[in-house]
């Protein structure tokens, strides 16, 4: 599959690299679907819930670092650049750097339903002890604040979405735009929601390449802090609309929305690189800089919250063990001195990611009829072309 052909052809909608063709986005190739499930091992599914009052646009994102989650853990680490947000169980992997949840992402008052939906999931598929639970998780949930385009009073979504989710989870394509957690979601002066990237690096020697990829769910920013591959595209679109009264009331609007909420983005990393926590916190830093060439600040009532696991190691969890006598693992890891292009990639994935997210996102009318406009694609590719065309002469001229 070309990684950047996942168009939609009844709403025009595409991805980045099918909208601009050419786009720089890092040195490093897209893997195959340019998705989070890119990365072998690691699998993905959405829920969407959408009624036809337009008053609930919400829904679930699950991703399950492998298939046996529940039993064999992956090591993991968390970087937390805004903190007004939830992230459960992250506790948990900041004390023992392992993850062995699924990951679901959803809005900010399914937080609970989500967590009940994965120990249900558990009981359903593991059982129970004869003295009752004899097993340990602690479920991780993510989310962020979609009440402009959904009615959170309704509380959609339930604990038999998560298990339904779980079960029907792939390493087909993620899904994007207005799907799963994302359905409601608003990002940077447009709709906003749900996108994914990947990106393949190198190994040393006999290595072979390791896979990076990112899933995002994008909820933050303001128009005129949009940048696309460097372009200050949403300026330039502010000036573009200057004096066209009802985008000027259309962004007015969306900004008053983010004064009296911000929003929040989350961001999971997933790789097949043999990286240690302590490697895939330093991982997990690494989403803000491609969040900060987006456009994003991390304000005061953002939650910018980025979780990072590798497939690399299983370590064994759920079993009986003597928990006086230590017992030793064996677990290679990437040598610090070539960890540079995983850094590298973390940053780009996230970057692309929410391009992804803007660019696959659909115009919505939802709760109280509000509406908020997608990104709008033609506009984008006039104002990237004539910058790329702007290079190429510079590039020309020292030549």
């Amino acid at each position: 599959m070309d990684p950047s052909s996942r168009q939609t052809p009844s709403t025009g909608r595409g991805r980045l690299r099918e909208v601009v063709p050419g786009v720089h986005l890092g040195a490093w190739k897209p893997g195959p679907k340019n998705s989070l499930t890119d990365v072998p091992g690691v699998l993905a599914h959405t829920v969407t819930l959408r009624e036809q009052d337009g008053n609930v646009n919400t829904g679930i994102t699950t991703i399950l670092p492998r298939r046996d989650w529940f039993s064999k853990a992956c090591h993991a680490g968390i970087f937390r650049l805004n903190g007004s947000g939830e992230l459960t169980g992250a506790h948990w992997i900041e004390e023992t750097g392992l993850l062995h949840s699924p990951i679901v992402i959803t809005n900010s008052f399914s937080v609970g339903p989500c967590y009940t939906g994965i120990l249900k999931y558990a009981i359903e598929k593991y059982g129970q002890g004869e003295e009752g639970i004899d097993w340990f998780i602690l479920a991780v949930v993510a989310e962020t604040f979609d009440g402009h385009l959904n009615d959170l009073s309704r509380f959609a979504v339930t604990p038999e979405h998560v298990m339904e989710s779980i079960a029907q989870a792939s390493s087909a394509p993620v899904p994007e735009g207005n799907v799963g957690g994302g359905t409601g979601m608003l990002c940077q002066g447009f709709k906003g929601g749900t996108g994914s990237s990947s990106r393949v690096v190198p190994g040393a020697g006999e290595a072979g390449t390791y896979t990076v990829a990112a899933l995002v769910q994008a909820n933050y920013g303001r128009l005129q802090h949009l940048h696309i591959s460097g372009v200050p595209v949403g300026r330039i679109l502010q000036q573009q609309t200057a004096h066209d009264a009802a985008a000027v009331a259309q962004q007015a609007a969306y900004d008053a929305v983010k004064d009296t909420k911000d929003g929040s983005i989350i961001v999971i990393l997933a790789t097949d690189a043999p990286l240690l926590p302590i490697q895939l916190q330093r991982l997990a830093k690494r989403a803000t800089l491609g969040l900060a060439r987006v456009g994003g600040y991390a304000h005061n009532q953002s939650g910018d919250i980025f979780l990072a696991f590798s497939t690399a190691h299983e370590i064994a969890v759920q079993k009986d063990a003597d928990r006086y006598k230590p017992e030793t693992e064996e677990a290679h890891k990437v040598n610090d001195l070539g960890i540079t292009g995983l850094l590298e990639a973390a940053a780009d994935v996230t970057e692309e990611a929410i391009y992804n997210a803007l660019c696959m996102a659909q115009t919505m009318t939802g709760f109280k009829g509000r509406t908020v406009e997608a990104l709008p694609l033609d506009k984008v590719r006039d104002i990237m072309a004539r910058y790329q065309e702007t290079e190429r002469v510079c590039v020309a001229g020292t030549t």
